[in-house]
């Protein structure tokens, strides 16, 4: 057994796709994962399930979650020791500025994060970093220039729907609710 995060995207924002945690907890245990949990409302489930069956795992997510609520949602599913060792290799300056965002964007298969800067065309430099490791990209923009960013771009792009964020914060607890 291994442990994993699956990170749906788009669910519980502003009222479009509800999904209640307990129900989603429930979900997961029913379809045979163990030691499950979930982490705040957007949509961040940590569980135990077959070793190196990623893409099935996140195949199974995908299809039990459509059946359940009615409505398909992209989900992103990483192991606890991939995401430990991207935050091990995450750049210096990522989640480090008070003034600034710092996200981490986990880019769902088949899409790659060169997919990603090539759709927005690159960073701006002089607005924000931005930086792949795996199939994350790690993000950071200081909020008086993050509307000027690239990356705000993928939004309505090609790739968004390929793509989920979630804050440095956020993946940080998800590291350590995952144990690694």
């Amino acid at each position: 057994m291994e442990t994993y995060i699956a990170l749906l995207r788009g669910i519980n924002v502003g009222g479009n796709r509800p999904v209640s945690m307990a129900e989603l907890k429930a979900l997961f245990e029913e379809s045979g994962f163990e030691n499950v949990s979930t982490y705040i409302q957007s949509g961040n489930v940590i569980f135990s399930g077959p070793a190196g069956r990623q893409d099935a795992i996140r195949q199974q997510c995908a299809d039990i979650i459509a059946a359940r609520f009615g409505f398909e949602v992209p989900v992103a599913v990483i192991s606890a020791r991939e995401l430990k060792d991207a935050l091990d290799h995450a750049p210096d300056w990522w989640g480090k500025d008070k003034d600034a965002k710092h996200n981490a964007i986990f880019v769902i298969p088949p899409a790659t994060p060169e997919d990603v800067f090539r759709e927005v065309g690159g960073t701006k430099p002089e607005y924000e970093k931005a930086e792949a490791y795996g199939s994350m990209i790690f993000w950071s923009a200081p909020m008086v220039t993050f509307s000027r960013t690239r990356l705000m771009r993928v939004v309505g792009s090609g790739v968004y729907g390929n793509i989920t964020i979630r804050n440095a914060n956020t993946t940080k607890k998800l590291r350590d609710l995952a144990g690694v």
